[in-house]
């Protein structure tokens, strides 16, 4: 048959089955590599061939701390290389889960129990454990009776887990014994309900729930006071413990604290985990996780939660929809989401803190990082490594060290020793709250002495507020117990009707709260109550003032339409006058 008639197809597949099979085979090989070097993130040439100059770290360049800090601190400066056979975000999150290696030893266990009856696990290694070689015989507790005086010295380190992990964890079992081996005393504080302990109440742990992680520090600086003591949170744990911090503020007995791999924004988090067929595989397998949570404490679950959607949970987010929103009482998973991220609190940490984020993190997405506001704040170290998945950051032809582990030791070593660790302050307000909405503040007004009228700052309102209302419950104590019945009705009348009408200028009515713990009660408030007149005098003379100014226009449009509606009637009148 003539070749010119045959279709271009056949003349086409009659080439391609002329080239040898294995050549086939060898493309398709290629193109596989291709797809999974790019689908699995591995950054393997590149580590080869674009090295970087060291790890990112973002700081408040005018901080005495971070530039004091980051000056002795080499391997924070330094680059991470990961292992090469697993140079994946994946494959380093997947050998920590399935192949870490972690040293042989026993923790000292004490159970802390909290106001609400709950149990925590706090597994202690001890650094004379350490250097004494006391690790327990297979795998048996040791006693922590009076394993530690009270005058100790040995500064303490508390760690808090991750979602669902707990002291018996690879990477927490390395972190411990590198830190004891190197002279400190570490207690892992295990979520409650995990470690091998029952849930003793009604409270379960959040991604937010700072409570136990604060009462388990007072309770350390009580009775320990002598040591110092700081913190590492690790995934969920660096959430709630960048959370306390900035609750706390100067009031936390915390030195100095590290933070790995913080979610930091859950929503975002939320939305980033379900985006992509790898993070959906995380998501599920945290779910399964969190179920196996559950199933440990099945009769609290069916008791308080919704046990059945528990069951059928296909996400993180069917999960705390069913669980951690009936337990904690959250309207939607969303307010869950928003009100237990510590990125907003990250401006009121006072603490020294160094935040550790990969940013090829398969867990915890970079757009979730608060770069501003840990620039803002003079107390943040912020390093973000290109590489290192998610708490792996393995490193080595053998992967048998994890960069993370070295840059905390190092940093806290470094803290230790120097003059900018923190003192615990006592606080004069409540805890600090990243969420206070100003919606229900009413305005205030500050009058100048020129008479310029302009809004007040709404800070140390309620605190005011608050010096109000006791100078009030105090001034009628006072007066009930000095003057007459009659007497007593007619102060007690007045000073409420004045404190209704008068609730700003509250630095005049400081001024005289401690004239009222004066014996004699009568003259200061007396004195108060005339003061109180006199603004009151101002405050009705510059609202009539002000009543005046802002209705003239109104009045003077009703006194024109008045008088042209009369000057209508009396010029045809005065025309019939001129005309006769």
């Amino acid at each position: 048959m003539d070749s010119s008639s045959l279709s271009p197809y056949i003349i086409l597949f009659n080439a391609l089955s002329q080239i040898p099979t294995w050549h086939y085979l060898v493309a398709l090989l290629i193109i596989s590599i291709t797809f999974l070097y790019k689908f699995l993130e591995v950054h393997f040439f590149e580590d080869v061939f674009f090295k970087s100059q060291g790890t990112p770290i973002t700081y408040n360049p005018s901080s005495p701390f971070c530039n004091a800090i980051l000056s002795s601190c080499k391997i924070l400066h330094s680059r991470f290389v990961a292992t090469t056979w697993i140079s994946s975000p994946h494959f380093q999150t997947a050998f920590l889960q399935f192949c870490g290696r972690s040293p042989v030893f026993s923790y000292r266990r004490h159970l802390f129990r909290t106001s609400d009856g709950g149990t925590i696990a706090l597994d202690w290694l001890l650094n004379a454990d350490v250097s004494g070689g006391a690790f327990g015989i297979n795998g048996a507790s040791l006693p922590m009776n009076n394993a530690i005086s009270q005058d100790e010295t040995t500064p303490i380190v508390v760690v808090v887990p991750g979602l669902a992990s707990s002291s018996t964890s690879n990477y927490l079992k390395n972190l411990a014994f590198n830190l004891a081996k190197h002279g400190w005393n570490v207690v892992v504080s295990n979520h409650r309900g995990l470690g091998g302990v029952s849930i003793t109440s009604d409270c379960f742990y959040n991604a937010g729930w700072t409570e136990d992680l604060r009462a388990v520090a007072n309770y350390l600086h009580d009775k320990y006071p002598m040591a110092p003591l700081f913190a590492i949170g690790t995934s969920i744990g660096a959430n709630i413990l960048v959370k306390y911090l900035g609750e706390d503020g100067e009031g936390t007995p915390i030195a100095g604290a590290v933070a790995v791999c913080n979610p930091w924004d859950l929503l975002i988090g939320d939305r980033f985990i379900c985006r992509r067929l790898l993070q959906r595989i995380y998501d599920k397998a945290l779910t399964i996780g969190l179920q196996g949570y559950a199933k440990l404490h099945e009769p609290l679950y069916t008791r308080l939660a919704n046990w059945e959607g528990i069951k059928t949970a296909r996400c993180l987010r069917d999960y705390d929809n069913y669980a951690t929103c009936h337990v904690d009482k959250f309207e939607t998973v969303d307010t869950y989401y928003r009100r237990c991220s510590s990125a907003a609190y990250v401006g009121n940490v006072s603490v020294p803190l160094l935040c550790i984020s990969a940013l090829d993190d398969p867990v915890c997405t970079r757009e979730a990082i608060p770069w501003d506001e840990c620039r803002a704040n003079p107390n943040i170290v912020l390093a973000t490594p290109q590489h290192g998945g998610h708490l792996a950051f393995f490193e080595g032809l053998t992967a048998s060290s994890s960069w993370w582990i070295r840059a905390v030791d190092e940093f806290l070593g470094v803290l230790r020793s120097s003059p900018y660790i923190h003192v615990q302050k006592k606080q004069t307000s409540g805890q600090h709250s990243a969420l206070d909405s100003s919606i229900d503040q009413y305005p205030h007004l500050h009058v100048a002495e020129d008479g310029t009228v302009t809004a007040a700052s709404s800070e140390g309102k309620r605190d005011g507020i608050e010096d109000i209302k006791n100078l009030q419950m105090l001034s009628e104590e006072k007066t009930t117990e000095i003057l007459s019945n009659g007497e007593q009705e007619k102060h007690v009348t007045e000073a409420k009707s004045d404190f209704m009408s008068e609730t700003c200028q509250t630095s005049e009515i400081a001024k005289n709260i401690q004239g009222v713990e004066s014996p004699d009660i009568t003259s200061p408030l007396r004195r108060f109550l005339n003061q109180i007149s006199q603004q009151n005098s101002i405050s009705t003379w510059l609202l009539a003032f002000i009543a005046i100014r802002t209705s003239w226009p109104l009045v003077g449009s009703i006194t024109k339409f008045i008088f042209r509606k009369r000057s209508r009637k009396i010029m045809p009148a005065a025309k019939q006058v001129i005309i006769c």
